[in-house]
């Protein structure tokens, strides 16, 4: 469970990423949260920088098809890095384990086969309440985090 709110981060420690290009690939599926996440991390990416029309946004029917749209992206765009945003709330059978466990293992694998960074921005929670406290709510907005986390590593493969 966090503990501390998401979005904090020292703006002095993000490195220029002013010419760099992101992607960001979002499930539709529980899309109240998924469009906050979102929001925190385009926002994000703007207040550090990022030129409004260096952002690409593709949505995808859910976070199953995360890894997919996010290893299309790769093959067809130019990006710098791409976040991958989802949301899966635990239900009363295990399709919860399998789609979990199938997009972090198939983003994990992106990872490995592309010189661009995926991100995960896929909240895994046990009750709505967690992603509302963490798309935006008590905890901040893991979108924020994520966008940081792109900056960073996006410059970090551009030396």
């Amino acid at each position: 469970m966090a503990t501390t709110n998401l979005s904090d981060y020292d703006k002095a420690t993000i490195p220029n990423s002013k010419n760099l290009r992101f992607g960001i690939v979002v499930s539709e599926w529980n899309s109240d949260i998924t469009e906050n996440l979102y929001l925190g991390a385009e926002q994000t990416l703007l207040e550090n920088g990022i030129l409004k029309e260096n952002i690409l946004r593709w949505n995808v029917p859910g976070s199953f098809e995360l890894v997919f749209g996010c290893k299309h992206m790769l093959e067809t765009q130019k990006l710098n890095a791409v976040i991958a945003i989802g949301n899966v709330i635990q239900g009363e059978t295990k399709h919860f384990d399998f789609v979990c466990e199938g997009v972090t293992q198939g983003i994990k694998d992106l990872n490995v086969k592309y010189d661009v960074p995926v991100i995960f921005c896929v909240l895994t929670d046990n009750t709505k309440q967690q992603s509302i406290d963490r798309s935006g709510g008590k905890h901040g907005n893991k979108g924020v985090e994520c966008a940081i986390a792109a900056i960073k590593m996006a410059a970090l493969t551009t030396f």
